[in-house]
This record gives C-alpha cells, sequence and structure tokens, in this order.
C-alpha cells in the first residue's frame, strides 16, 4: 500500500487513527496491538505470503535478543559473542538469499560461463530495512542498551507502518519508550495539526514534484540504455531531472512517514535535511538518509576500526563501508560502483581537511562565494554518481557519461539559435532537443529552474515546523539566523489554507495520473 494513494488516504489511515484512539482510551495495550496488526495488514497489501516471513524473522530476532540478554546479566562474554554471530549470520543468510542470489548466480554464470540461475525469488518489501533495524537491536542488546522485552511493543517497533517499508531505520532504545507512555495513546491536537502539515508537504513534494520531473528523466535513461547516442544537453537535463526526482520523492517519503508517526504521538529520528545544500560529501552524508549514515557508521564503519588505526586504514574503511552501502541499495554492480564512487569522494574529502589543517588554514575563514563553490561542486560530484545509481546497466549508465562530457559531440536545442546565434561561431552544433521520443526541453528547463529554487532557496519542513519538534532530534535542526523566520509553521487558520491547498493540489494530481512507487521500495 502507498502513501500517495486513495485505498491509503481513505481507508487505510483513517480506521487505523480512529480505533487505535479509540482503544487507547481505555486500554494501551488493545490499542498497540491494533497498531501492530494494522502495520502487518499495511506490508500483506503487497503480497500476504511475506507476512509469515516478516513474522518469523520478528520471533526468531526477539528470541536471540532474549537469549542475548540472560547472557549480558550472567556475565557470559564467550555465549553471547556466539549467540551475537549467529543471530547476525541468521539475517544476513535471510537477506542474502532475497536480495542477492540472483546476483551471485549471475556473476557465477558469467565467470564460468555455466547457466546457473536463480528463478522465481522475489525481493520482499522492505526487507533490507526490517533486517537492519532488528540487526541494530542484536547489537544493542550484546551491548546491555535494551532494557525492555515487551513482545507486543517489540513487533510494533519493526512493523510501524510509517517507517517499514523504506525507512528510517530505528532503535530500539528511540521507540520502545515512546510505545510505553500514556500520552502516545491520548489524541492531541498538536500532533496532529504537525503530523497532517509534514504529511501533506511530503505528498506535494511525491505527487508533484517528484512524479513530475520524472518525465524529463526516466526517457533520457530508457535511451541511453537502448544505445541512443544522446546529445550533451538531453543527458545532462536528464541526469538533473533524476536528481531532483530521487531528491523529492524520498524528502516527500521522509516527511509524510514522520508526519504520519506524528499523528500517532510517536516521534521517528530525523533521516532528511537538505543535502544537496552540504558543502562537501561528508556534510551530505549527514544529511541524505541519515539513519542508514547512522548505521553503517556505528555498526560497520567503527567495528572496522574507523579512524582508530590510522589514516590508511581510516580511508579502507571508508571505501569498504561504501562499497558495502552502496550494494545494501541494489544488487547489481552499478551500485558496487556508485558507492566506490562515494567511497572516493570521502577519501579525497578527508585527504583534503587533513591537507588543508596542516597548512593552518580554518574552513570558518571561507567565504560566501567559496561556500557555493563547495555546495555546487559536492553536488555535481553526487549528481555524476547517481548516473550508476539510476542507469539499469553498466553500458547505459557509461553511454550517459560519455554524451555527458562531449565524447558524443556538443551540442544544443534548436530553440537557443535564435536566443544566441554567436555560439555557432564556436562550432557549436544545434540540434532538434529530445529527437528521440522525449520531453520538449522548454519545459523541462523550467521545471529544473522551479526545483532548483525550491532546494536551494528555500527550508526544509524539519525547518518550517522547528517550533514543534517533529522529529526525535528536532532540536537539533538550525533555523540558519532569521532569514526563515517569515517561513516558520504556526497553528494560524493562513497556514492551514496553505497546507490544505498543497494536499488539494496533490489528491488533483493523483486523480489524473497514476500512482507510482517510491524510488526507496526498490532498495
Amino acid at each position: 500500500m502507498l502513501f500517495n494513494s486513495f485505498p491509503f488516504l481513505l481507508g487505510f489511515l483513517p480506521v487505523t487513527f480512529a480505533l487505535f484512539y479509540i482503544l487507547g482510551a481505555t486500554n494501551r495495550r488493545l490499542a498497540a496491538i491494533w497498531l501492530t496488526a494494522a502495520s502487518l495488514f499495511f506490508y500483506g497489501w503487497w503480497d500476504p505470503h511475506y507476512v509469515l516471513l516478516l513474522a518469523a524473522s520478528i520471533t526468531v530476532n526477539f528470541t536471540f535478543g532474549l537469549a542475548l540478554a540472560r547472557a549480558v546479566a550472567s556475565g557470559a562474554e564467550r555465549a553471547r559473542g556466539r549467540l551475537l554471530f549467529a543471530a547476525i549470520a541468521a539475517n544476513l543468510v535471510l537477506l542474502s538469499y532475497f536480495k542477492y542470489s540472483g546476483f551471485i548466480a549471475a556473476n557465477i554464470s558469467s565467470l564460468t560461463g555455466s547457466a546457473f540461475v536463480m528463478q522465481g525469488v522475489i525481493l520482499p518489501l522492505g526487507i533490507s530495512f526490517f533486517t537492519f533495524t532488528q540487526i541494530a537491536f542484536l547489537v544493542d542488546t550484546y551491548r546491555g542498551y535494551v532494557r525492555e522485552f515487551n513482545f507486543v511493543h517489540y513487533v510494533l517497533f519493526v512493523t510501524y507502518f510509517p517507517h517499514l517499508i523504506a525507512g528510517p531505520v530505528l532503535h530500539h532504545k528511540e521507540m520502545m519508550p515512546q510505545f510505553a507512555h500514556a500520552s502516545t495513546y491520548r489524541l492531541n491536537a498538536e500532533n496532529i495539526a504537525v503530523g497532517l502539515t509534514a504529511f501533506f508537504i511530503g505528498l506535494f513534494k511525491k505527487v508533484v514534484l517528484a512524479d513530475g520531473v520524472a518525465a524529463y528523466a526516466t526517457p533520457v535513461f530508457n535511451a541511453a540504455e537502448a544505445g541512443v547516442h544522446l546529445t550533451l544537453f538531453e543527458a545532462w537535463s536528464g541526469l538533473l531531472a533524476y536528481s531532483f526526482q530521487i531528491y523529492f520523492d524520498f524528502s516527500g517519503y521522509s516527511d509524510m512517514a514522520v508526519g504520519l508517526s506524528r499523528m500517532f504521538g510517536v516521534r521517528l529520528p530525523i533521516n532528511f535535511y537538505s543535502p544537496y545544500q552540504a558543502h562537501n560529501i561528508t556534510e551530505f552524508w549527514r544529511r541524505w538518509h541519515m539513519t542508514l549514515s547512522r548505521f553503517l557508521r556505528d555498526y560497520l564503519y567503527v567495528p572496522l576500526g574507523g579512524n582508530r588505526k590510522g589514516a590508511l586504514r581510516r580511508y579502507v574503511n571508508l571505501m569498504l563501508t561504501m562499497l558495502l552501502g552502496g550494494l545494501w541499495h541494489g544488487a547489481s554492480w552499478t551500485f558496487v560502483i556508485w558507492g566506490g564512487l562515494h567511497g572516493l569522494y570521502l577519501v579525497v574529502n578527508h585527504g583534503w581537511h587533513i591537507w588543508n589543517k596542516r597548512r593552518g588554514h580554518s574552513p570558518t575563514t571561507s567565504t560566501r562565494w567559496s561556500n557555493v563553490l563547495a555546495i555546487a561542486l559536492t553536488f555535481f560530484a553526487v549528481a555524476v554518481a547517481w548516473v550508476f545509481f539510476r542507469a539499469p546497466t553498466q553500458t547505459a549508465a557509461f553511454n550517459m557519461l560519455q554524451s555527458m562530457f562531449g565524447l558524443r559531440g556538443l551540442s544544443l536545442p534548436a530553440g537557443i539559435a535564435s536566443i544566441a546565434p554567436w555560439l555557432a561561431n564556436l562550432n557549436v552544433r544545434f540540434d532538434g532537443m529530445f529527437n528521440h521520443g522525449l520531453a520538449p526541453w522548454s519545459s523541462g528547463m523550467l521545471w529544473l529552474g522551479a526545483l532548483a529554487v525550491i532546494t536551494w532557496f528555500t527550508p526544509n519542513t524539519q525547518q518550517i515546523l522547528n517550533r514543534f519538534t517533529p522529529t526525535l532530534d528536532g532540536h537539533a535542526t538550525h533555523l540558519d539566523g532569521v532569514r526563515w523566520q517569515w517561513y516558520l509553521w504556526k497553528p494560524y487558520w493562513t497556514h492551514a489554507v496553505f497546507i490544505t491547498a498543497l494536499g488539494v493540489t496533490a489528491a488533483a494530481w493523483m486523480l489524473v495520473g497514476s500512482y507510482s512507487e517510491f524510488l526507496y521500495f526498490q532498495f
């Protein structure tokens, strides 16, 4: 079931919401059981068979968690180490079978020339997210951080529908106290107002902005896959369109998840915070898919040794972490290359900072224009890496890159010839833009321009709702001085009208279009 679908908006959400608070007024345990059952129904809407897989994963991991807790309490160091290894191995075997068996089989076939294939393995929705969430629970139990073992709350923690399909990756210690708190089960006007505001903003981002600009991205990548020789302008237009599509798609999902959860009295951790405004790639990963970055840091990078074993080992650990992070996103060499590029970016970024520090240069002395250049360079690097993230094959990715960097010739849309005829003196070729059944370049430029303004010159949802701490770590967000004060959300009728208008606009787009899945559903 999709957040951006009428069955969810007009059926699932109001029924789940109403019964949760009706039951919560008299029996909190029944309300938690109801929300758990509703979450399982939400997951089973896609394929009921995989509810059994999810239930088995939850039962096995909870059992391992209890055993780990007993080992911790008794001081049995070796026993808890073996239990943790066995529990993580069980999770990784499950994930590897469903997500990577086909990829492994294809590579074995390629290397050996055999016809070894894996057929009939369908990737269950959200398996990466609920697996990582439970691995974090197991490690935290091993470390002695987990105190509560209420099975109903644990099942709700894993299956909680606002996060189940595409994150955020949750920590047990963040969520369990909220499910146990009496105030969670009491209707609260502020929670509903803040939640609906975040949800409608996210719905607008997904349905109008992300799905709207997708029409300028998808045909370009399809053409690259078909072997079409795209022009430089076509390739860059398609890449920029996809860069904004995935940005607003994931931003929209994150806002909707936060908003839905807040309506049920539960704050989720922040997962998206204007990453294209980052000044370097390290900051980008502190703003993009923040809970996944946290997981990779705490449960992979740090256990590998982090930065504690010298500069060379630090760079190796960064590269390994990002390669595995790329593979987490998908069983394909294109995702491995994408992860490798980001690993390389991080190595270069850390090396640059160390070099500057040795030269006595302080980052606080940067100028306004150097900040603009840093943001532009970071965005350029991220966008180039998106080629491999989006392209269905390596061939399509390299076709795109060849066109992007002028190896297929330099050309501009024919319409520009009348605007800037002097370009002809520079041997620039003018072609009919998007001659391959693609969208008109003029409307595409309007879309890209509008989305660029929203991305770099408007506040994000966390800033707009800052006074009401929409997320667990809402106080960690900032307002960048006073320039966003005009936008701060207040429970006034003018703000209600504006937010309602966003929701109505999104609903109108849904009526005339089709529902599209969130891009992160495939991971």
